[in-house]
Order: structure tokens, then sequence, then C-alpha cells
């Protein structure tokens, strides 16, 4: 059996959203876990990265009520080449979100349901004033996404 690849796309402009990218390819390459880790930023990710992964972890920022507009050309850029090969690829997202992320949830749940993708938990929103937790958080969803990818289980 090969190990499963775990593509995670963060759109990270500060260092707080930095730290989260961080804290996400540190939870996917948790010691216990066997699955090869990619760590890339939407503007540099093709569609190869996404058509080579077995699950995708995205983090966007919430900008004016809607996702980042890098995350925004990542879809634009992949979702044709990506649309009939990869129906059913497990995924998770995070948003950092100033406000309350609904907008950006949305526009995400949308965009996730024209792929045909799963959700395999609801979209995390670290909302309002920066807090360390959110990293842990992160850390812990990329963890579980990774754990699940390669127990068979998403």
């Amino acid at each position: 059996m090969s190990v499963k690849t775990l593509l995670i796309v963060a759109h990270a402009p500060s260092q707080n959203t930095q730290k989260l990218a961080q804290a996400a390819y540190q939870g996917a390459n948790h010691p216990e876990i066997d699955v090869k880790v990619v760590l890339k930023s939407p503007q540099d990710t093709q569609p190869e990265d996404v058509l080579a992964a077995d699950a995708l972890l995205l983090g966007t920022t919430e900008n004016l009520a809607y996702m980042a507009g890098l995350t925004k050309d990542f879809f634009d850029r992949c979702y044709y080449p990506v649309l009939d090969k990869k129906q059913g690829m497990p995924f998770a997202l995070y948003i950092r979100a100033g406000h309350d992320g609904t907008g950006t949830k949305r526009a995400m749940q949308t965009i996730i349901t024209g792929l045909r993708w799963n959700y395999v938990q609801e979209p995390l929103i670290l909302q309002g004033e920066w807090q360390e937790g959110f990293a842990e958080q992160v850390e812990e969803l990329a963890m579980t996404l990774a754990a699940g990818l390669e127990a068979g289980i998403y």
C-alpha cells in the first residue's frame, strides 16, 4: 500500500497566518502518522498538485466577507482541470476571520459542492482577535485529516 499525500494550501499573508500554516504542517506530520505532507501557497499550487493529492486542507483569510483573492485564484486555475478527476476527495477548511467568516464559508461550500469534494468536518472558523489557541485548533484539524487519510477512513 502506498503512502497517501495530504496537500495543504494555505494563504498566509501575515505572521499569524504563517503560524497557522506551520501548525497545519506540524499536525499533519505527527510522528505516528505516515502520510506525505505537501505545504504550498495558493499562488504556487497547480492542478497537478491537486491531482497528486489524496486529501486537501485549505486555509484562507476572510477578506471583505469573502475568501482571499489568491485562494479564489487557486480555484480559478484548478477547478476545471481537477473537476472530473478528484470527485469525492476528502477536504477540510480553516478560515482566519476578523469578523464572522460566514461569507467565506458560504462561498467555499459552493465551490466544494461543485467539485464534489467531501468535507471531513465543518469548516473551522478562527474568528475575532488573534488567539494563540488558533494554531492548536489548526494543528488538531490537520492531524485528524492526516490520521483519517492514513487509516482509510476518508
